[in-house]
C-alpha cells in the first residue's frame, strides 16, 4: 500500500515475509476480473458452486465498500494474484477479517502466506483501534462449514470457534401474496419507511430503524455498540441496498402509534435460475413489543414483497443456539437450513493497554432480537 491511499488513513503496513519474487500492493480497477476469479475458484473448491456475487466484489475492491477496507493481494513471482486479504473496520472494537486464498496453492504454501497475512491484519486492526482512540478489538471471520482449509490457518493464528449460525432460505410459496392481509394482526400496522418528494428516506424512520435493531440486539451474542453513522454507511455499502426494503411495525400503545420493531432487506442477486431474492439482513423487535405478533407480522410483509417483485426465495442468518428457538419460528413459516457459518474470533489488544475494549460483553447471549 502505499503512503497516498486514501483509504489507508495511516503509513503503510506491508505483509512481511512473502516468498522470494513475490509482491503485495492495494487491489486496483485492473484486479477485479482476477478478483472474481479468485473467489470462484475458492468458493467452487469449498463447496462445489462458483457462483459469487460480482457487485460485492467491485464494491469491496475499489467501490463504496473500500473505504471502510484496508486490503491487500498478494503476486506470486509471475505477476498471478494468489491471495487476497481484506480488513474492515465495522465498528469501534469490532474488525472483520476475509482472506481468499488460491486453491492451486499446496497446503503448506497455502499456510505459510495466510499466517503472514492473518499477521498483516492483525496489525492493520490495532492501527484502526488506535486511530478510534481504543486498545484493542475483536477480529472477526465467517468461516463455511465445508471450510476445513481456512479452520486451519485460522487455529495457526490464535484464533477460536465462537458460534455458529444457520443460513436459511425460504422458497416462494403459492398464495405468499396475500400473508399480510391473512395474518394481520391488531394493533400492530407495518410499513415502509417513509420517503419525501425527491426520493430520500425521512431521516426521523432511519433512526427509528436503528434503534429498534440496535435496542433488540442489545443483549444478544456479540452485540457491540455501532453509532448511527456507521450502521448508515455500512448498509448502504451493500450492492443490493434498496431504502424500500426498509419496514418499521409501529404498535399501538395506548391509543399512540409507536416503532416496535423493523427490518433491513435488501436485494440479493440471480441464482442460477436466474431469479433475485431478498436477504433479511436484520430483524428487530424492541423488547417492550415482544409476545404482539410483531417479528411474524415482519416476516410475512418480507415474504409477501418478494413475491410481489417475483423472486424465489428470503434467506436470513440465525444463531443455532438461540436460547428463544428463533430458528424454530423461521422453520414453522417455511425457512430451511442450507448450510452453516462460524465466526471465528481473537481478541487483540495494544502494547500497555489493560481493558481496550468492553469485550467481554460481546459474549453474553441472554436473548434474541425476534
Amino acid at each position: 500500500m502505499s503512503e497516498q491511499d486514501p483509504r489507508a488513513g495511516f503509513l503503510p503496513i506491508v505483509p512481511e515475509g512473502l516468498p522470494q519474487g513475490w509482491s503485495s500492493r492495494a487491489p486496483d480497477e485492473g484486479d477485479v476480473a482476477d478478483l472474481v476469479e479468485l473467489v470462484r475458484a475458492e468458493k467452487l473448491a469449498v463447496v462445489g458452486s462458483g457462483s459469487v456475487d460480482e457487485e460485492a466484489i467491485v464494491s469491496q475492491a475499489v467501490g463504496e465498500g473500500a473505504w471502510t477496507r484496508r486490503q491487500v493481494v498478494v503476486l506470486d513471482e509471475d505477476g498471478r494474484l494468489r491471495v487476497w486479504a481484506r480488513v474492515h473496520d465495522r465498528a469501534a472494537g469490532r474488525t472483520n477479517v476475509d482472506l481468499a486464498t488460491d486453491p492451486q496453492l499446496d497446503r503448506d504454501q497455502e499456510q505459510y502466506l495466510s499466517q503472514i497475512l492473518l499477521a498483516w491484519a492483525e496489525q492493520v486492526a490495532l492501527n484502526i483501534s488506535r486511530g478510534r482512540g481504543l486498545g484493542g478489538t475483536r477480529l472477526d471471520v465467517s468461516v463455511h462449514e465445508a471450510d476445513d482449509r481456512l479452520r486451519s490457518m485460522l487455529e495457526g493464528a490464535g484464533y477460536r470457534l465462537a458460534r455458529t449460525w444457520l443460513q436459511m432460505t425460504r422458497d416462494r410459496q403459492q398464495g405468499d401474496e396475500g400473508l399480510v392481509e391473512e395474518h394481520r394482526r391488531e394493533g400492530v400496522v407495518v410499513r415502509r419507511v417513509a420517503k419525501r418528494e425527491d426520493g430520500t428516506p425521512v431521516a426521523a424512520d432511519l433512526q427509528a430503524v436503528y434503534r429498534m435493531i440496535e435496542e433488540s440486539f442489545a443483549d444478544h451474542f456479540n452485540s457491540y455498540r455501532e453509532s448511527f453513522p456507521e450502521f448508515l454507511a455500512r448498509l448502504r455499502e451493500a450492492p443490493g441496498h434498496r431504502w424500500d426494503h426498509w419496514w418499521i411495525a409501529d404498535i399501538d400503545v395506548e391509543g399512540q402509534w409507536v416503532p416496535g420493531g423493523a427490518v433491513a432487506a435488501l436485494v440479493l442477486p440471480a441464482d442460477d435460475s436466474g431469479s433475485e431474492g431478498t436477504y433479511i439482513d436484520y430483524i428487530g423487535v424492541h423488547r417492550l413489543a415482544r409476545g404482539r405478533g410483531v417479528a411474524k407480522s415482519l416476516l410475512h410483509t418480507v415474504i409477501a414483497d418478494t413475491a410481489s417483485r417475483d423472486r424465489n426465495r428470503v434467506s436470513l442468518e440465525v444463531d443455532a443456539d438461540s436460547p428463544t428457538g428463533a430458528d424454530g419460528l423461521y422453520e414453522s413459516m417455511g425457512w430451511s437450513t442450507r448450510y452453516r457459518t462460524e465466526s471465528w474470533h481473537k481478541d487483540v489488544r495494544l502494547e500497555g493497554t489493560d481493558d481496550p475494549v468492553p469485550l467481554a460483553r460481546l459474549d453474553e447471549h441472554p436473548g434474541d432480537p425476534t
